[in-house]
């Protein structure tokens, strides 16, 4: 289940590269990019909660970090959509912080997965 979720937030970040190189370029985002990097996300995140609620078994303080970290990089990125909707501007800075934090909540889920 575990592995499902990582493969989901790998497929998500391909998409985000394709994001943030058009948003950093100031080319336009493409509608369909943006809703496919969010749907693998938002499922990632799903099944690594669904797991952490059923499955998870004493002390997994790596897979909280993740959880806590791709909850936040959740909301940034839920920001990001929030103002490519309504056509305004997004702060660069925010552009680069979101895939950070994200990258590191799945090293830490990625560091509780491998032995």
């Amino acid at each position: 289940m575990l592995i499902l979720a990582i493969v989901l937030f790998l497929v998500a970040a391909v998409f985000g590269f394709f994001l943030l190189t058009a948003i950093l370029q100031d080319r336009p985002v493409k509608d369909v990019v943006k809703k496919f990097h969010g749907i693998f996300a938002a499922l990632g995140l799903i099944i690594l909660i669904v797991y952490m609620l059923a499955f998870m078994t004493g002390k997994a303080t790596p897979l909280i970090i993740g959880l806590i970290l791709l909850i936040i990089a959740a909301f940034g990125g839920l920001t990001l959509f929030s103002l490519l909707k309504k056509g305004k501007p997004v702060p660069k800075l925010v552009v680069i912080v979101h895939p950070i934090i994200a990258i590191a909540g799945l090293i830490a889920v990625i560091s509780y997965v491998l032995p």
